[in-house]
């Protein structure tokens, strides 16, 4: 099964699900900010995906950590985003055998194949 990890009051998310749900798709939903997310799960999207994929920098999470908390990026990237998961990029989408960041024409693609 399809796993949508996200907000729910995200945009891009409420477009994934809606999409999903129109297709018949089935998933399950992961609010990371009310359920959260292990060290562990980030340390395997970061290992796969990368940070450059991962970090949304031009939001208003990041624009609100000092300089001390966007350097623990470079020290601590796990336990930042374990302790800030709205610095991901929205939807992560887990397919199983991997993972799509974001919700765009490759990654409808990539569902359509579910």
């Amino acid at each position: 099964m399809i796993t949508l990890y996200g907000i729910p009051n995200c945009d891009t998310c409420r477009k994934a699900r809606k999409w999903l749900d129109g297709k018949g798709i089935a998933h399950a939903f992961h609010d990371f900010r009310k359920d959260g997310l292990t060290r562990e799960t980030v340390e395997a999207w970061t290992a796969e995906l990368g940070l450059e994929v991962l970090v949304n920098r031009r939001g208003t999470t990041w624009r609100k950590l000092s300089d001390d908390e966007k350097a623990r990026l470079d020290s601590a990237p796990a336990d930042l985003l374990v302790e800030n998961p709205t610095l991901l990029k929205r939807p992560v989408i887990d397919l199983g055998e991997r993972r799509l960041v974001g919700f765009d024409a490759a990654a409808q693609s990539a569902l359509d194949a579910f």
